[in-house]
């Protein structure tokens, strides 16, 4: 959801960057927490979320690659820099997720956003 698409909805979500910043205040609270982390080239890589920036850009720490037969040369990375875009999908830990804050400030968001 960072980048440009060609897809009308998917141009038009990233547009909004209130939406963003929602996820950005969300990521945010989520610091010092384990994630995993799926880039768009099916990487996944597990580690503690140790920073996020406006961009969704992650650095993690204590880091761990799922698939290490696929993937060896990521043994012996420890801390890494993931830039917003290469990212496909976060598996955050359930129990840190209060999914009806988080629709409550989506409304909120959607609602400022129809009246401007």
């Amino acid at each position: 959801f960072c980048e440009p698409s060609s897809s009308a909805s998917a141009r038009h979500f990233s547009a909004r960057p209130a939406v963003t910043m929602l996820f950005f205040s969300f990521f945010k609270t989520l610091v010092g927490k384990e994630v995993v982390v799926e880039l768009k080239n099916d990487l996944a890589i597990r580690g503690t979320l140790h920073s996020v920036d406006q961009f969704l850009n992650v650095k993690l720490l204590q880091v761990t690659v799922d698939d290490r037969e696929n993937f060896p040369h990521m043994q012996s990375v420890k801390t890494c820099f993931i830039r917003g875009s290469v990212i496909k999908y976060v598996q955050l830990p359930a129990s840190e997720v209060d999914t009806e804050l988080l629709q409550d400030a989506t409304r909120r968001e959607m609602a400022q956003q129809k009246q401007n």
